[in-house]
Formats: structure tokens, sequence, C-alpha cells
């Protein structure tokens, strides 16, 4: 058994029916079986793994093994990687195969992968018998901070991202800081972009926190690579010790911290502690994303261009100082090359913006920035649409 160190638990305070923990560490995974023991119901049996093929031939048989030892039954169910395949296709499937497996309502679903496989899982978990338990392990950075927390399960639609969905808070966040050494530098750089997001609308403290840790791993990489005689996809370089596990610890407990004010991300709320605040970056993203049938960008990578194209429109509306944009510039640069956008056109991404779910009043809700550290819900009907046009021109030309 892999020993774990530098062992972390944020708590996520949402009442006495919906509170869990997130346990962060180096070999945590191991330790998978008590955790879900101790978060479930004494009448639990069967446990379904929901996972891809990749994920599942690196950390499945350890999953399996932890789930096993404390006298669960365990199934698997591996869905196609990718955003495309997050559908309510793939949903109907994943149902199926729980019905098959007789899971009961005392049962539950675990989540083994990143983002798209956290989504999809929740999501089937929130419909069969109208809401059974489950369990999130993420494999990926991006899932590690953000999309594992905070009970968001969705699929997607030919209209948009996320527009068919659910909140359906797991039972517990599995984070085994390892699994990072497998990624392959793309997905990290994704991870760093929504890491970025998160430090700058929450503080000049997790910023910097954030700012520090990429570029120590930046650092690594470029030895790495060296190492490696110039192989392009070298796996992770961040050193899995107490500066990984406390930065995915703060980031944790900052979005913690908003989801146990506003879990349900009420519409009629404009404060800088609004859940909103932590779609920044989002509303490009997603028509990025759209544009390109959900195959060109991770989705990080697109946050990355959205996050330069609501800072460009705050600074052109006089709202943020242009400085604190190039801060943003900075680490976006250091989180990786992003795949190329200047080739796309920016009115088909204007037209998908209007499909952003988030909508009120037939306007799009933009979240700018004041500084870093303090964001501002923005209507639409509030910024000149020349404006949005050359802010996003601009974004796009990042990669360029």
């Amino acid at each position: 058994m892999a020993e774990k160190i530098h062992s972390r638990r944020v708590p996520v305070r949402l009442g006495a029916q919906k509170s869990y923990d997130i346990e962060i560490g180096a070999g945590a995974l191991e330790g998978l079986g008590e955790v879900t023991r101790a978060a479930l119901s004494s009448h639990a049996r069967r446990v379904v793994i929901v996972s891809n093929s990749s994920v599942f031939k690196l950390y499945g048989a350890r999953a399996v093994r932890s789930l096993r030892a404390v006298g669960f039954t365990v199934a698997h169910w591996l869905m196609s990687d990718g955003e495309r395949y997050k559908s309510l296709r793939t949903a109907e499937q994943a149902l199926g195969f729980l019905a098959e497996m007789k899971l009961e309502r005392s049962d539950a679903v675990i989540a083994l992968g990143g983002g798209v496989v956290g989504d999809l899982a929740g999501f089937v978990a929130a419909l069969y018998l109208r809401g059974i338990a489950f369990i999130q392990v993420p494999t990926t950075l991006l899932a590690q901070i953000d999309s594992s927390v905070g009970g968001k399960t969705a699929v997607n639609m030919q209209q948009g991202k996320n527009m068919i969905g659910s909140f359906h808070q797991p039972h517990a966040v599995v984070i085994d800081t390892d699994t990072l050494r497998t990624l392959p530098r793309r997905e990290l750089a994704a991870g760093w972009c929504e890491a970025i997001k998160q430090g700058v609308v929450g503080g000049r403290k997790l910023f910097d926190l954030t700012h520090r840790a990429l570029a120590h791993d930046v650092a690594a990489a470029g030895v790495n690579k060296a190492r490696a005689k110039g192989l392009e996809n070298d796996a992770h370089s961040v050193e899995t010790d107490g500066q990984i596990a406390e930065l995915i610890a703060a980031q944790c407990a900052f979005k913690s911290m908003i989801v146990a004010g506003d879990e349900r991300e009420e519409m009629g709320r404009t404060d800088h502690r609004s859940r909103r605040i932590l779609n920044f970056g989002h509303t490009v993203a997603h028509a990025l994303e759209a544009v390109t049938a959900y195959k060109r960008f991770r989705h990080g990578e697109a946050v990355g261009y959205g996050m330069l194209a609501a800072g460009e429109i705050s600074v052109r509306l006089g709202l943020l100082d242009a400085s604190e944009l190039e801060s943003v510039r900075a680490s976006v640069r250091l989180a990786g090359r992003l795949p190329r956008a200047d080739d796309l056109d920016e009115e088909t991404i204007i037209r998908a913006l209007a499909s952003d779910k988030k909508a009120v009043g037939g306007y799009v809700q933009w979240i700018l920035l004041e500084r870093i550290g303090r964001a501002r819900i923005v209507s639409g009907r509030e910024i000149p649409p020349r404006v949005v046009r050359d802010s996003i021109n601009v974004a796009l030309r990042h990669s360029s």
C-alpha cells in the first residue's frame, strides 16, 4: 500500500444532509474504500465505477481493490473519452448499466477520471432511482480543483454546453495527487488555466500561490524535457509534495466557501461572492467549444482564451487596470501554448454567445474584473457590441 503523505482534508459545509469532505494527498486512492464505506449508509453493498479506458487502465485495479477490501461488490462502466461524449445518449447507456447491475437506493456511483467523467457520472447518479450517492475521484488537475467540488452535473446538447443537468452533491471527494504524474502537458495546462481562473476571482493570495506553483512546474518540466531528449508529451512534472497538496487544498477551500454561500448559483445575486463569479472566462470558453464541436480545445484551454477576452473587456470598460490584465496574461502564458484560435470567425463565436445558459432577460451575463480578487457581474446590455467583438479578436490572437 502506498504511503499517504502531505494529506489534507477540506470540508464542504452545506448542512447536515449534504456536507462532505475532500481528502487530498499522495496515495489517497488506496483509502477510497474506507472513505466510501464511511460516506454511505450501512445498507450499501454495490458500487459502479464510471471511468474511461485510459484512466481505468492506470487506476482501476487500485480503486477496485480498495473498494472490495471493505466489502463492496464492484462493477465498472467505461465511456468514450472526450467532451463530445458527455451527452444524453451516453447517459442513457450508463443508466442502463446501473439497472443491469441492480444498484439500489443505498448503493453508489464512483466517478474515476477527469471533468467529463465526473459530470456524466454525477448526472447519471442524480437521475437513477431519483438520485443515489456518488463519490468523486478526480484524476486531472482541472477536475481536482474545480469540477469535482460543488455538485454541478450535466451533459451537453447541440445547442450548447451543460444545457441539461442537476445540482447533485457528492458524498465525498478523494484526490490522489499522484495521478497528476501521468498527465500529458496539454491536459495539465488545461488544469492550470482553471486554477488561474479561480486565483483571479479568489484573491491576490490565491492568485500568487497559483502563479508560484505554476512557475515551479514549468521549470521542472523544462528539466524533464531535457532529460527526455525532447519528447513532446512528457509526464506531469509538479512534484507531488506539500506544495501541490497545499495548492489543491487552497483552491478547493476557496471553491467550497463559494459553494457553501451560494450552492445553487442564484441568478438574482450580483455580489462578488456569488457562485456566478466562478464562470469568469467561461462565457467565451463555452462558445469556443461549441463552434469547434468540442474537438479542438480542452475545457481549460478554452477558459484560458475566455479569461483574456473577459479581461480585455474589463480594461476597455475602464473597470480594470491594464497591469492587472498583464498579470493574468503572464500566468496564461506560463500554463502552456494554447491551441490556435485566430482562424475562428469572431461573428460565429458572438452568435454562439447567445446560447449561454446563464443569460438573463435575453442578455449574456459577463463576469468581469475590477481587480484580481474582485469580480463584477455585468449584463451584456451594458457592453457595446464593438467592445465585445474587439476584445474577443485580441484574445484569440494569444496563440499566434
